[in-house]
């Protein structure tokens, strides 16, 4: 996937490995907006060839969001799906995380967006060298 920089809030155009369900998804996305290789997979809704501004996919996240039953939730947005993406990928090189996730720099994931919870703070416990072992 190309993440073009004039698109991007940070300027950082990165090309990122997907997986095959995301690209089937990406793909019939594609083919329902108008089927051009060059065209956005969210286009915005009066000028197809623009790519959907953020005010409309936020309308469209508290779309989803209510179809789906969930209650709204303070912090539940595109950037809590960021976050889970970046703790769930906790145990990568740092390195790799941040070309997966488009991060410039190890310090905005490490500051912004990896949170690790208990489960994962026991397994580093009990995987500690012992004295003596």
């Amino acid at each position: 996937m190309r993440w073009r920089a004039e698109h991007e809030k940070t300027g950082y155009e990165h090309r990122t490995p997907v997986t095959v369900e995301a690209l089937a998804a990406l793909e019939e996305a594609r083919e329902r907006s108008s089927g051009l290789d060059d065209t956005p997979v969210l286009p915005a809704p009066r000028e197809a060839s623009k790519c959907a501004g953020r005010s409309v996919v936020r309308a469209w996240w508290y779309k989803a969001q209510t179809l789906a039953g969930l209650e709204p939730k303070p912090g539940r947005g595109w950037h809590s799906l960021r976050r889970k993406f970046a703790s769930d990928l906790m145990d990568q090189p740092l390195k790799v995380l941040c070309e997966l996730g488009g991060w410039k720099t190890a310090k905005t994931v490490l500051q912004c967006y990896q949170r690790a919870d208990e489960g994962q703070l026991r397994k580093a416990l009990e995987a500690r060298r012992r004295p003596g072992g």
